[in-house]
């Protein structure tokens, strides 16, 4: 679940998948040796679905790490899983 922050609102801020869901059983996590653009669908804290632009920096065989800034201007970041992030 995501944490609060000064950057984002709390309900503003996406939902980020938990370690035990996207790094199941100690799962190495692989850092994107270079950020790289996707389009990503992320649900936020009060329940609203968005699709963003973002970049994807690391990922393991169930979900992608992207970073990204909201509609406000202020960066943020989420786990997802891998079937809702595409290249762009």
């Amino acid at each position: 679940m995501s944490r609060p922050t000064d950057r984002t609102p709390w309900p503003q801020r996406a939902r980020s998948l938990a370690p035990r869901q996207y790094r199941p059983a100690g799962e190495q996590v692989v850092p994107a040796p270079q950020p790289f653009p996707v389009r990503a669908w992320l649900v936020t804290v009060a329940g609203d679905d968005l699709e963003v632009d973002g970049e994807a920096v690391a990922w393991t065989r169930r979900a992608v790490h992207v970073r990204f800034t909201d509609k406000h201007g202020r960066p943020d970041d989420a786990w997802v899983w891998v079937g809702a992030v595409a290249r762009r």
